[in-house]
């Protein structure tokens, strides 16, 4: 398409070592007249380890209205509603620019609606809307199966209590699950308990593979958590994920608060 142009800008960030790539179209022009078939092939493209720049996933930096939305895709290329540490990293690039006043809340656009952060220093904490607690089914990798509960965050979770994070294994494929109850796959938390209110986890992301953390999966494990405690709205909880540790409040009017870190640490253009 000859009207685009042939190289782009783009940043790289990472919230607890879950990292994306950022591409800034403010306007839609650089990468909005692209097929879907197209800006999936750029995804996968930017998201390739060893040939190209690496990450968990995309955010389109894009404005919609009198807001800013966060157009996010897997690393596979493929559409997902929600994106807790992308968020936060997304909010940290709008601050960073002085698209953001971070004194004041940062509403942003997702596909699962209007989600509003708030800036504290090295921290940020995105209200993640209210959880859905659903039933139970069931997840299994080679030699190991579980009960999972499923939790709805905007998108699909089945978190599971284990008895070793590594009996989750290597996570190189998805884990076996019930394709009647996640029709469009889901994302799988395997859990521990470290001590009161406070768990760890590893998550193999729909779309991404085994991830150094998620931040709707700790939201997810947070709540599944506290129901299996006999907790709920009014609690908070610890999450420990492989790249850092994230803090989740289910708060007293059923929101589930996300905070943890978010940084950029590149820029620059490619013409992946």
């Amino acid at each position: 398409m000859s009207h685009l142009p042939q190289r782009y800008d783009f940043l790289k960030g990472h919230g607890t070592e879950n990292d994306f790539v950022l591409l800034p179209d403010h306007d839609g022009s650089v990468h909005g007249g692209l097929s879907d078939e197209q800006m999936a092939a750029r995804v996968r493209a930017l998201c390739d380890r060893r040939a190209g720049i690496g990450g968990d996933g995309v955010l389109r930096v894009v404005r919609e209205g009198e807001r800013w939305f966060m157009d996010y895709r897997n690393a596979d290329g493929s559409v997902s509603e929600m994106c807790g540490n992308g968020i936060r990293v997304f909010a940290r690039h709008l601050v960073e620019e002085g698209l953001a006043d971070p004194s004041q809340p940062i509403p942003i656009g997702t596909r699962d609606g209007v989600k509003t952060l708030t800036v504290e220093g090295d921290l940020i904490t995105a209200d993640m809307g209210s959880p859905r607690v659903l039933g139970e089914s069931k997840v299994a990798v080679p030699g190991h199966a579980w009960v999972a509960r499923h939790v709805d965050m905007g998108n699909p979770h089945a978190v599971a209590f284990v008895d070793s994070l590594d009996d989750a294994g290597h996570l190189l494929e998805a884990p076996e699950h019930d394709e009647a109850t996640y029709p469009h796959g889901v994302n799988v938390e395997f859990v521990v308990r470290r001590g009161e209110r406070h768990v760890a986890m590893r998550v193999h992301e729909r779309g991404s593979g085994e991830t150094r953390s998620c931040g709707t999966g700790a939201c997810a494990v947070m709540v599944a958590a506290a129901v299996a405690d006999g907790l709920g709205p009014g609690s908070a909880y610890r999450v420990d994920v492989p790249g850092g540790t994230l803090t989740v409040t289910w708060t007293e009017d059923d929101r589930v608060l996300l905070t943890g870190p978010a940084v950029v640490v590149a820029r620059g253009t490619t013409s992946l």
